[in-house]
């Protein structure tokens, strides 16, 4: 790959479905204080990518940061953040799931009753688990729909809604304590994810030492940029904005009226569609590939004898997502999917200074100046951000990560025992 196919993998890597809810819960947060909180987010995260950049460049085989701790630290270690990132797509379906929910309710007012949510859920999710099982022919061009289903509809909302802005609406208020902008800042980590795609394939691209940096910041460039804009047009068009559950549809409607709205709304769904998908596909292959390392039961392992799928794996992180996506909220279960990604995006900032230190680690075809530091900086800004995780979810999110644990220990003690 080139440089700008690179940067066009990162893009279409990161906006997702994040960017269709999240515009109202910052502005909610810390109001027009939230155009900063995306500028913020875009540094961060570009210092995390930096760090994957190296590290990523040092091995060949999958498993991106789940291969980086197995190497990097103990197995203990590697399953944990395997059992952190399966997490965090468990989680992040469900978030998703929840949004595209409400963004159908647009649509189909009887959704809103006690039996048409569960009943999409139910639905979605079986459909896709079969999609999955029997393989997807043709991904390349289904990639390329839902990867243009998603970009237009952002571009005229952005292009129409800039002409309506009303800038009365940008008058600041009270500067937020930090305690709200880190917590704004948190909840837009969600919408920035994604960059994995792009990071780790570092001995595919071309001259990586020079294109790979580049590429990634230039499209977290232009990602920062969207995200900002779509965020000027939504204050600035809709000043109930803190208080909407599909903040584009409804700010679409104010300047482009129902047909405009429907249009948006239909290129969300469309959008979180193909985001639900690719979260079965990839959170289905980590039970798979851990139980191919001996990590968990065998059975994880098997493949369908005509569609050469992991269809256990599959199915039970299938069912896993339903549960989730029934009992949870999109904010709740974006939450949790963010601390799961940042415990396992600081594993691998440690796990850059761990190989710079060990003379018998892979070879780096991408050395990366200054990233010792950017690394340790990196660290001390995610302990910042988990610092302000609210108490319920910092707990739930460890609750989880110890019954991880205690999976590995009982599997380890059947084994040799």
């Amino acid at each position: 790959m080139g440089g700008w196919d690179l940067v066009a993998l990162a893009i279409n890597g990161m906006i997702g479905a994040g960017i269709f809810g999240f515009p109202s819960q910052v502005f909610k947060t810390i109001g027009v204080y939230s155009l900063g909180a995306f500028v913020v987010c875009g540094i961060f995260i570009a210092m995390i990518v930096y760090c994957f950049a190296e590290v990523g460049s040092r091995f060949d085989g999958t498993g991106g940061p789940y291969l980086y701790a197995h190497e990097a630290f103990r197995p203990v270690v590697g399953f944990e953040v395997g059992w952190l990132i399966w997490l965090a797509r468990l989680t992040a379906f469900a978030a998703n799931l929840n949004l595209l929910v409400d963004y159908v309710g647009y649509f189909w007012v009887g959704l809103a009753s006690p039996t048409g949510r569960p009943a999409l859920i139910i639905a979605l999710t079986t459909a896709l688990t079969i999609v999955n099982i029997v393989g997807v022919k043709d991904a390349a061009l289904a990639s390329n729909i839902f990867t243009i289903g998603k970009l237009a509809p952002l571009a005229c909302f952005v292009l129409v809604g800039l002409f309506f802005v009303r800038f009365d609406n940008f008058t600041p208020g009270p500067v937020p304590p930090i305690g709200d902008f880190s917590k704004a800042v948190l909840l837009l980590v969600y919408a920035f994810t994604g960059f994995e795609m792009a990071v780790i394939p570092a001995g595919e691209i071309k001259d990586p030492r020079r294109s790979l940096p580049l590429a990634i910041l230039r499209a977290l460039a232009v990602v920062t940029v969207t995200y900002v804009l779509i965020q000027v047009v939504c204050i600035g068009t809709f000043p109930e904005l803190g208080s909407s559950s599909r903040p584009l549809a409804d700010a679409s409607a104010r300047f482009m009226g129902r047909g405009g709205a429907g249009f948006i709304t239909a290129g969300a769904v469309i959008s979180v569609i193909g985001t639900l998908n690719v979260l079965v596909l990839a959170g289905s292959r980590l039970p798979f590939a851990m139980s191919e390392r001996g990590e968990l039961p065998q059975i994880l392992a098997a493949t369908h004898a005509k569609f050469r799928t992991p269809y256990v794996s599959i199915l039970v992180t299938a069912v896993v997502m339903t549960v989730l996506t029934l009992t949870g909220t999109f904010i709740y279960a974006a939450t949790i999917s963010i601390i799961a990604r940042l415990l396992a995006y600081a594993a691998t900032c440690a796990a850059l200074l761990v190989f710079r230190s060990r003379k018998t680690a892979p070879q780096a075809l991408f050395n990366a100046p200054g990233a010792a530091v950017v690394a340790v900086l990196s660290l001390l800004l995610i302990c910042w951000l988990l610092a302000n995780c609210k108490g319920t979810d910092a707990r739930d999110a460890a609750i989880a990560a110890g019954t991880g644990l205690v999976v590995y220990g009982l599997f380890r003690l059947r084994r040799t025992s």
